[in-house]
């Protein structure tokens, strides 16, 4: 699926042309694909990748379905590994697609209200049966009929899926000038019609489905984990696409509960890659015998990707936090500074946009273009907005927030709270208390000085740790007071902003806006990036729904890294050229002659 996305249809790689419509093997959406139309692979790829071995990896909370586009259930990890999709995304570029199922793509450059799909007459399900037009048009349908909350938001602006022949698949959209959708509906995986239409397809359970897709799912042990096996005779596998793609024999993913007993599996050498994301554990746990025996690499690797917006996410439905000074006191008793010093190793940037490590991001007082699109809104909007970037509030590191309370307790006092018998009370009497809820014990070390910072002020602030299905289900029906979430980017947003931070998705369960934020002008601004005719225009809408969106204080923002923690048993190898936009796991390989020393050395024949 979509990592994130724009909007501008800019047509390469033509193979016909006739007035306005053009008909190419692939889309970018400002400008022109970088590769051409006889590109044999990926810069990124190694096509003489060796195939064979197996790769595990670690799965977080358990499993109860192999469907993840419903909202029932907590779905298997790997499903990308069972399914093609109409196009596939270069990582090299901000927001490109490449054929897959789709052969050839036919669009009008001048009217991005439909778009068809020319699929390839090659492309088989696993099980050899032809993938046809209705089956796209089947997918799209049962989706928008009974998928998620999120992907029905996500092809909203989709009107009619027509199958026009076995091969061709026509879409047709709203509007003239959302040109990004024509683009996102080539990222769905496609699902086999015949499979499915005698099957409940919203209802949770582990039977093996069946895709057109790399692997086959193989092996279930419920609660425990799944394998995936390569097929042997999948048809795409020589695509250019897939040149030095989809390399070992298995992908096999061992679940585990929580991330402190995955890091100690991965120390046992029970799965071979991880990715840490916890400062401390960086900082001490990877001196085990592996990694001083070289057995097992450790390094960081850049990110160049937008590193979207983590924090405590206030549900704004409830009424304690419909006041904005309410909101914005609280950001106080957050100290960030000591955290990052006492329980971060100094790891981490403060982040001060929804869009952070990205142009996208907004800086400094509004100018030129930015100006003008805010200023129509001017009198719906804190008067910050045109005054300056936001800036979280800061401390010295050493621990003593006072000032920061203070300044907090002001804003507190403006909004209707004042201390009594050291509880913080409004004119009803009422005590200010609400819960946070957690699924990580891990984040109750980064909670528990918030939380004192919180009782100063007369808060009372309890933190829930329940488990992983509980929790998904609180969060679905926006069961909670405060979350920790977070609002992934892409280099390219578009539509998937409606689903974060749009009215109608506050109102949909599900949905990703577990803020609850329905505001006129943030829908405005979104509208404004989905139908930008151009990147730089892209990049200003986007710009100023950051601006717009942290002068909301609808988040307690938390921190950023800027580049991936890696570490992985000695027998993966990559391709020299790293992808620019991604770590291109898929693109790794097993080295024949280390795996049988690293699987001895993990106690495996």
């Amino acid at each position: 699926m979509k990592k994130l996305f724009v909007g501008l249809f800019c047509l390469s790689l033509p193979l016909h042309s006739l007035a306005a419509v053009e008909i190419s093997t692939a889309i970018a959406l400002h400008g022109k694909p970088a590769l051409p139309a006889n590109f044999s692979a990926f810069g990124y790829a190694n096509p003489n990748a060796p195939k064979g071995g197996d790769l595990r990896l670690a799965s977080l909370g358990g499993f109860d379905s192999t469907n993840p586009f419903i909202d029932k259930g907590n779905a298997i990890d790997g499903t990308d590994y069972l399914y093609d999709s109409l196009t596939v995304a270069s990582l090299d570029e901000p927001f490109s697609r490449y054929g897959l199922l789709a052969e050839k793509i036919e669009r009008d450059t001048d009217d991005a209200s439909w778009i068809i799909y020319h699929l390839n007459p090659n492309a088989r399900f696993s099980d050899g049966k032809a993938v046809t037009a209705e089956d796209v048009a089947f997918t799209f349908d049962i989706i928008k009929k009974e998928g998620a909350a999120g992907l029905k938001n996500y092809y909203s602006d989709i009107v009619k899926i027509e199958a026009l022949d076995t091969q061709r698949v026509k879409f047709s959209f709203k509007t003239k000038n959302n040109r990004e959708i024509g683009l996102i509906v080539g990222e769905q995986p496609i699902l086999p019609k015949h499979f499915w239409q005698k099957r409940n397809f919203n209802s949770s359970n582990l039977d093996i489905p069946l895709g057109s897709g790399p692997y086959i799912l193989s092996k279930i042990d419920a609660g425990r984990s799944l394998v995936y096996t390569r097929n042997p005779n999948y048809w795409a596998a020589n695509l250019p696409v897939n040149k030095g793609r989809y390399n070992f024999n298995t992908i096999t993913y061992v679940s585990y509960r929580d991330m402190t007993v995955a890091l100690e599996g991965f120390k046992a050498g029970q799965y071979d890659f991880r990715q840490e994301n916890k400062a401390k554990s960086w900082a001490t746990e990877y001196t085990f015998p592996a990694v001083k025996q070289g057995l097992v690499k450790k390094y960081e690797q850049a990110n160049l990707m937008p590193q979207g917006m983590q924090g405590f996410l206030y549900n704004t439905r409830r009424p304690l936090f419909q006041d904005i000074k309410v909101r914005q006191a609280l950001a106080y008793a957050f100290d960030f500074e000591w955290s990052n010093r006492s329980l971060f190793y100094n790891a981490y940037t403060r982040s001060n946009s929804y869009f952070a490590n990205s142009e996208l991001a907004a800086t400094g007082v509004p100018t030129g273009q930015e100006l003008a699109l805010l200023e129509p809104y001017r009198k719906q909007l804190p008067a910050n907005v045109f005054s300056g970037s936001y800036q979280p509030p800061k401390t010295d590191g050493s621990g003593n927030n006072r000032a920061n309370l203070m300044t907090a307790q002001q804003l507190l006092s403006g909004a209707g709270w004042t201390m009594k018998n050291g509880k913080l009370t409004n004119a009803k009497n009422e005590v200010f208390a609400f819960e946070l809820l957690l699924a990580q014990p891990e984040l109750e070390r980064i909670v528990h000085p918030f939380k004192q910072n919180l009782a100063r002020l007369g808060i009372e602030m309890s933190i829930r740790v329940i488990d992983i299905p509980q929790y998904i289900n609180r969060e679905r029906s926006f069961d909670f007071d405060m979350v920790v979430g977070s609002f992934p980017q892409s280099l390219s947003p578009g539509n998937e902003q409606r689903g974060f931070f749009g009215s109608q998705a506050a109102d949909t369960n599900s949905s990703r806006n577990l803020i609850g934020i329905k505001n006129p002008v943030v829908d405005a601004l979104i509208e404004k990036i989905i139908t930008a005719p151009s990147r730089e225009q892209l990049v200003t809408a986007t710009r100023a729904l950051d601006r717009v969106l942290l002068a909301g204080h609808y988040v307690i923002p938390h921190y950023h890294l800027g580049k991936y923690r890696i570490a992985h048993w000695d027998f993966l190898d990559k391709p020299n050229t790293k992808p620019k936009y991604g770590l291109g796991l898929d693109f790794w390989w097993a080295n024949s002659q280390k795996l049988a020393k690293i699987r001895a050395a993990q106690g495996k024949k």
